[in-house]
């Protein structure tokens, strides 16, 4: 239960409502994850109360990769190895995935996932972008998507809590270290190599 409360403030609604609620996964669904942190695993877990079909997950750490297989990914890409549009696309058959959630906040995720959505898709922005983005949407007009973006409503708080109890979230997983607040330095350092130290999400223990 404690490990719940780090994520239920901000990280699992964020990524439940923004992600999988605006980009109304569906059964069945095909969707694509840009970005496996905190947000893009909290996307991941909780679309899965939704039964998509396949989740393909991208990120650039094998690490964070192979924890989302384990997680429930179907198809994982590391987008520094291989061409993630391209291979998207190769899985859908060319068609694209009904919703793209970009989980980071800049461009090249962006970017990935206008690329990859197919018509009448979803496009549902999770990230906070500190820079503005290429909106390709001369190419994106004719798709007939529904691009979504937006902050954290917390209204689904209280459902996340009660399946982290029950124990549909595996939390746990997701805070990958711990620290009291005299190893504030070393956490950060830890932090700043998270693809070294395997880290996910950095913790500071208030006891």
């Amino acid at each position: 239960m404690k490990k719940s409360r780090y994520f239920s403030s901000d990280v699992l609604p964020t990524s439940h409502e923004i992600g999988v609620q605006y980009g109304n996964v569906k059964p069945g669904d095909t969707i694509a994850i840009i970005g496996t942190g905190p947000i893009g695993m909290g996307c991941l877990l909780t679309a899965q109360f939704n039964s998509p079909a396949q989740i393909i997950a991208v990120d650039m750490d094998d690490n964070r990769l192979a924890m989302a297989k384990e997680l429930g990914a179907t198809h994982t890409i590391n987008s520094t190895k291989e061409d993630a549009i391209q291979r998207i696309l190769e899985i859908t058959d060319g068609r694209g995935v009904d919703c793209a959630m970009e989980a980071v906040g800049v461009e090249a995720t962006w970017n990935i996932c206008q690329h990859v959505v197919k018509e009448g898709g979803h496009l549902a922005n999770v990230g906070v972008h500190g820079k503005s983005v290429n909106f390709e949407l001369n190419k994106l007009w004719i798709k007939n998507l529904t691009i979504t973006t937006g902050l954290v409503n917390a209204n689904t708080t209280g459902m996340l809590l009660k399946s982290c109890c029950a124990g549909k979230l595996p939390m746990e997983r997701l805070a990958t270290h711990h620290f009291k607040f005299d190893q504030f330095e070393k956490a950060y350092e830890v932090f700043k190599h998270a693809s070294d130290e395997k880290a996910l999400k950095v913790i500071i223990d208030y006891n």
